[in-house]
C-alpha cells in the first residue's frame, strides 16, 4: 500500500510596517471556509488569532485542536497549520501579525526580560487554542489590541506596545508552566545593558570589537562585561553567536541557500568557526540540522509574499 500524500507546505514572507511591525486583519473577507486545506503554511512572524463566530479546528504540524468562539491561537514564526471551520459554518477572526523584536526593540529589547532562551523559542516554536473562559486576560489584551489599533488614537502605538508587552509575558508564563519551569524574572540592571542587545541585533553580521558594546553603554569594558554576564548568564561573545546562529537556522530551514554562504550573511568568515559554534548552540551541524529538522522534510515548500485571503475553494 502506498504511503499517505503529505501535505505541502507554504512559507509566507509577510511584510510589517518598519517603524511599526504590528498589523490588523479582520472583516467579512477574513472569514474560514469549512474546506480544510490540502496546504499547510508557516510565516515570518508571529500570528495571534480571535475566533469572533462559529467553531472548527485548527491543525498544527501533526495535530488537531478544535476552537470557538472567543479562543485565542497562538501561532509562532517556525510552526505550518491551517485552519478549517465546522461544517456548514465560516468562522469570522480578527489577527494580529507582529514582529515582537522589532515591536520593542526601539524601546525595550526583549532580551532583558528573564528566561530570554525560553522566550526565544516560544516566539518561533509556541502555538496554542487559549479559551476565553480558561484565559480572559488574553482574551481581553488582544481585544484591547485590535480595538486600539482599529480606534488609532492619539498615541495609540505607545498603547499597543504596553498591551503587546503584557500579553507575551502572560503567554511565556503559560509556555514556561507547560515545560514546567519558574515564572518569568526580571533583572534591575537589564536596562543598563539594552544599548548592547540593541548594537548587537542590528549588527550582528559585521565584524565589531566587544569594547564598542561596552562604550554604546558608556561603561568600563571590565564593568560592562561583568554586569552582562551577570544579567544574560554568559558573555557578550556567545549572545553575538546564539544571535548569528539563531538567524542561521532561519535561513537553513527556510532557504536553499548553500551552508557557506548562510555562514558568511550572518557574520562568520570562516566556516569552521560556524560549524564549531553552530554544533555547541544547537547540538548538530548545519548540514544534520537542514536535514533533520527542516521544517518541510521531505515535503515541497512553496514561497510566496503577501497576504492571502482564506481559501475559497482546494
Amino acid at each position: 500500500m502506498s504511503k499517505p500524500k503529505q501535505p505541502s507546505i507554504e512559507y509566507r514572507n509577510y511584510l510589517l510596517p518598519a517603524s511599526f511591525p504590528l498589523i490588523i486583519l479582520g472583516g467579512e473577507k477574513w472569514r474560514i471556509s469549512d474546506i480544510p486545506s490540502p496546504t499547510l503554511h508557516f510565516h515570518n512572524c508571529l500570528e495571534i488569532g480571535l475566533c469572533r463566530s462559529d467553531g472548527g479546528t485548527m491543525r498544527f504540524r501533526n495535530t488537531e485542536q478544535p476552537f470557538h468562539a472567543g479562543d485565542v491561537t497562538i501561532l509562532s514564526s517556525n510552526v505550518p497549520h491551517t485552519t478549517y471551520s465546522d461544517p456548514g459554518t465560516a468562522s469570522l477572526w480578527n489577527y494580529i501579525f507582529v514582529n515582537v523584536e522589532e515591536l520593542f526593540f526601539p524601546y525595550f529589547p526583549v532580551e532583558v526580560i528573564g528566561n530570554h532562551d525560553v522566550l526565544s523559542r516560544m516566539i518561533r516554536e509556541f502555538y496554542a487554542v487559549l479559551s476565553r473562559e480558561k484565559y480572559p486576560d488574553i482574551y481581553w489584551l488582544v481585544s484591547s489590541i485590535i480595538d486600539e489599533m482599529q480606534k488609532q488614537e492619539s498615541n495609540y502605538q505607545f498603547s499597543v506596545r504596553g498591551l503587546m508587552l503584557s500579553l507575551i509575558v502572560r503567554l511565556l508564563n503559560i509556555y514556561i508552566q507547560q515545560e514546567g519551569g519558574a515564572d518569568v524574572a526580571y533583572s534591575e540592571n537589564s536596562l543598563a545593558i539594552a544599548p548592547a542587545l540593541h548594537y548587537i541585533r542590528t549588527n550582528y553580521m559585521l565584524d565589531f570589537p566587544m569594547d564598542k558594546l561596552a562604550e554604546v553603554c558608556e561603561l568600563s569594558p571590565t564593568h560592562f562585561r561583568r554586569l552582562f554576564s551577570a544579567v544574560m548568564g554568559f558573555g557578550p561573545l556567545e549572545y553575538l553567536n546564539r544571535i548569528r546562529i539563531t538567524h542561521a537556522t532561519t535561513m537553513l530551514r527556510t532557504t536553499e541557500h548553500p551552508i557557506l554562504d548562510i555562514s558568511e550573511d550572518v557574520g562568520f568568515h570562516s566556516i569552521s568557526s560556524f560549524n564549531r559554534h553552530f554544533s555547541e548552540i544547537v547540538g548538530m551541524t548545519p548540514s544534520n540540522y537542514r536535514r533533520q529538522l527542516s521544517l518541510a522534510g521531505d515535503r515541497s515548500i512553496l514561497k510566496c509574499t503577501g497576504w492571502l485571503t482564506p481559501p475559497s475553494e482546494v
